[in-house]
């Protein structure tokens, strides 16, 4: 029986599942966004976003206990600079889990995963590149505005005669 199990073994041993989490954490790290089953994802995410947090406070304990995890220097560096700076306001989520539909060969549900903060389809910032400020050629709001100022002008010259 399984109570209270909650880890995805994803059919394979500790270790080997240790590799592949860390594998994909670097390709997370270095593209950004990755295609994989939806299952991997899942177990991606879990393993993941404890690592972003450590990286948000940069010091050389939580370097050490993230290089721990992922064995390449490179990905850990990314991970503490760019990654860490962009997430730094963000109080958790880092990854977004996309289904894709199955895949063809083995019909495995696949998925994509990426980081949120670096996905310009749905951040803040293509929210103010998508709407540029609206014009109109209409002129309802100057006509309010001198219809104000106009009888406020009638009774300066009033006050002057």
């Amino acid at each position: 029986m399984r109570h209270g199990d909650k880890i995805n073994n994803l059919g394979r041993k500790k270790a080997h599942r240790e590799a592949l989490l860390a594998n994909l954490s670097i390709s997370l790290i270095e593209h950004k966004r990755i295609v994989t089953t939806l299952a991997k994802a899942k177990a991606l995410r879990v393993f993941f976003e404890p690592l972003v947090t450590k990286a948000k406070s940069n010091d050389t304990h939580n370097r050490r206990v993230v290089f721990s995890y992922l064995q390449n220097k490179e990905a850990v560096s990314e991970l503490f600079s760019t990654i860490a700076d962009k997430v730094a306001g963000r109080p958790g989520g880092y990854t977004r889990i996309i289904k894709l539909g199955i895949r063809p060969g083995d019909n495995a549900e696949q998925a994509l995963i990426e980081l949120v903060d670096f996905n310009e389809v749905y951040g803040k910032e293509a929210v103010a590149k998508a709407e540029p400020a609206k014009r109109t050629r209409r002129s309802g709001s100057a006509k309010k505005a001198t219809a104000a100022e106009a009888p406020a002008e009638k009774t300066a010259e009033k006050a002057a005669e």
